[in-house]
């Protein structure tokens, strides 16, 4: 717990992806910013962030009010979009889909909500509402699902973001429906290996059934906020290049 309370203060926000989201105030801002941005985010962190940077410019610094105002002409400037496997196509998909969730919920978090499902499910769920309009396949592996064996990194660090306190200036805290405690640790290479030097886990591939070993483990360690500790893990990862 002394790692995860020196490397959970604002100063983490300097070099992470999280930064992004925390350009915005309004609540939706907020959860489309976050959410994109959690989706491009594998590979170099500077490299993630210069990316987020410029999806928000070509939303033009206005996520909500682009998402829910915008016309096929904007949609034509996203085109050359590209980080990595995710380009501008993938990239229309997202906005034409978060726009017509925005018409039906005020919130991203009244859509993705399942009252009495773990967040596995809320995932698998979310993952096959949100491909139900036409598409390309590959769009598809832009947004994991638990219940197909995936870690969900992505996705449980977008629910970490949105879920957990805001007191300590890094999380969010705006999804209010969601227990802290029901969360899921963002498991990727960098966690993963720190947790199995530390030896709270022992599952050698980083896939949904480790993501359920590290929880149970770390569920014991703080039964109340578990995923607290991401921030000793991957801190410890990159900054102490624990291994």
């Amino acid at each position: 717990m002394e790692k995860a309370e020196l490397y959970e203060n604002p100063s983490f926000i300097n070099d992470d992806p999280i930064q992004i989201p925390h350009m915005f105030s309004k609540h939706q801002d907020i959860e489309i910013s976050g959410f994109l941005t959690a989706l491009i985010s594998w590979g170099n962190r500077k490299s993630i962030i210069n990316s987020s940077k410029k999806m928000m410019d070509l939303l033009d610094n206005d996520p909500f009010n682009f998402v829910i105002n915008h016309n096929q002409n904007d949609l034509k400037t996203l085109n050359h979009f590209v980080h990595r496997t995710f380009n501008g196509k993938d990239l229309v998909y997202f906005i034409k889909t978060l726009k017509f969730i925005y018409t039906k919920c005020d919130t991203l978090e009244e859509f993705i909500f399942k009252e009495n499902s773990s967040i596995s499910i809320i995932q698998s769920c979310f993952y096959e509402n949100f491909f139900n309009f036409p598409h390309d396949k590959r769009t598809e592996k832009h947004i994991s699902n638990p219940q197909k064996g995936s870690a969900s990194k992505k996705m449980n660090m977008f629910f970490r973001w949105m879920v957990r306190s805001n007191i300590q200036g890094v999380d969010f805290g705006i999804w209010k429906k969601f227990k802290v405690s029901k969360l899921s640790c963002p498991l990727d290479v960098h966690s993963g290996n720190v947790a199995r030097k530390l030896g709270v886990l022992k599952r050698k591939q980083n896939d949904a059934k480790a993501v359920i070993e590290l929880d149970n483990v770390l569920r014991k360690i703080n039964v109340k906020d578990p995923v607290k500790l991401d921030f000793a893990l991957f801190g410890l990862a990159i900054h102490e290049k624990f291994k």
